[in-house]
């Protein structure tokens, strides 16, 4: 990952000059814990429709919710002048929209909480001087990205309110989900990298491990961006058998869209197909870094944590597939939904964890090799 030799250089750095980074570690690790939250708010948010229900974006005045019953109607009256609500929730009444609107509203507000929690720590912190150096630019870089996913999550509900829509742009919402998964991972991998700095040597037959579990990594991140694009387009309320679709293995109308590529993205079989394929591609990936881990690395010190970390990348990934085959079959209701979505973060979760054990000293030789 990026930024690991400054990453590691800080935390050498900080027993012999300066305060220890664990606060810092602890207090990403938390930021991050909460984007998770966020991400699985944001699946529930769209499995219930709820996610345009607000039409407004204000950052400030919008943190306080509707205080009046005029307040009330008015974005009520608001909300009716859409697609959704007039071909979806036509007649539902002011009672329906509040039921809608209080997801909605704690998205947002989740998303606010979690930009005070990144902020305001990292200017204590900087104040105070317990910043490693080497750090800064990245942290800043971090309070940047965050501010962006605002405004991108305000782009992506924008699309939902053009004509004919009843949702965002499945684009803009893969867009906005690969965000905030990067975020995650970059407030994990910082978070990992000054709580456990470089760790132990590790054996030659690491590398090996090593490349299992980064075709691993790289297959997950692969299904969870086709992921997006099947909530993006609903492609989970079709096809609703396992392991055929409509019989077959691959389903027919699978190139049915011109010019081709928008296949990959607005077919829907082509689109659920496409997810399945890359979800067992990386079921079978995980689970063979698991079984190389287990067989090559010793169960003590720095090995062993490798070895336990590669386990939990084959539990995580296999305990996933499972809740999308069941989530399929049951016709995608929304807590099971929003289950997937927020075991996909797991998933990411032990990954990164299992490449932070296995990863290169800064000059790229594994640990221990000579």
């Amino acid at each position: 990952m990026p930024f690991d030799a400054q990453a590691d250089a800080a935390h050498r750095a900080a027993p012999n000059r300066g305060p220890s980074s664990r606060p810092i570690a602890f207090w990403l690790l938390t930021v991050a814990g909460m984007v998770w939250a966020m991400v699985a708010l944001g699946g529930a948010t769209r499995l219930t429709g709820s996610g345009l229900s607000i039409m407004e974006w204000a950052p400030l005045s919008g943190t306080l919710p509707p205080l009046s019953e005029a307040e009330w109607r008015r974005l009520y009256a608001l909300y009716q002048t859409i697609p959704q609500y007039a071909l979806v929730n036509q007649g539902f009444g002011l009672e329906g929209f509040k039921e809608i609107f209080w997801l909605e509203w704690a998205h947002r507000l989740w998303g606010r909480l979690i930009g005070l929690a990144y902020a305001l720590p990292l200017a204590w912190f900087w104040l105070r001087g317990r910043v490693p150096a080497g750090l800064k630019p990245r942290l800043l870089l971090l309070l940047l990205l965050g501010g962006l996913q605002g405004a991108v999550g305000w782009f992506m509900v924008a699309s939902g309110f053009e004509a004919d829509r009843t949702a965002v742009s499945p684009y803009r919402l893969v867009m906005h989900l690969s965000l905030a998964l990067g975020l995650y991972a970059a407030l994990l991998w910082t978070g990992l990298s000054l709580l456990r700095g470089p760790g132990g040597p590790l054996p030659a037959a690491a590398g090996t491990v090593r490349r299992q579990a980064k075709a691993a990594v790289w297959l997950v991140v692969a299904a969870m961006l086709a992921g997006g694009f099947v909530a993006g387009i609903r492609a989970g309320f079709d096809y609703n058998t396992f392991p055929l679709m409509d019989g077959g293995l691959v389903p027919e109308g699978y190139w049915r869209l011109e010019p081709a590529w928008r296949n990959l993205t607005l077919n829907i079989p082509a689109v659920q197909f496409n997810h399945r394929l890359l979800a067992t591609l990386a079921t079978l990936a995980a689970l063979g870094a698991a079984i190389a881990g287990w067989r090559r690395l010793a169960p003590h010190g720095a090995a062993g944590a490798a070895r336990r970390a590669c386990l939990g990348l084959g539990a995580a990934v296999c305990l996933q597939y499972a809740l999308g085959v069941a989530t399929l079959l049951m016709v995608v209701p929304a807590w099971l939904g929003t289950l997937h979505q927020a075991c996909a973060v797991l998933v990411l979760t032990a990954a990164l964890v299992a490449l932070h054990c296995l990863r290169d000293m800064p000059d790229g030789r594994a640990r221990g090799a000579p």
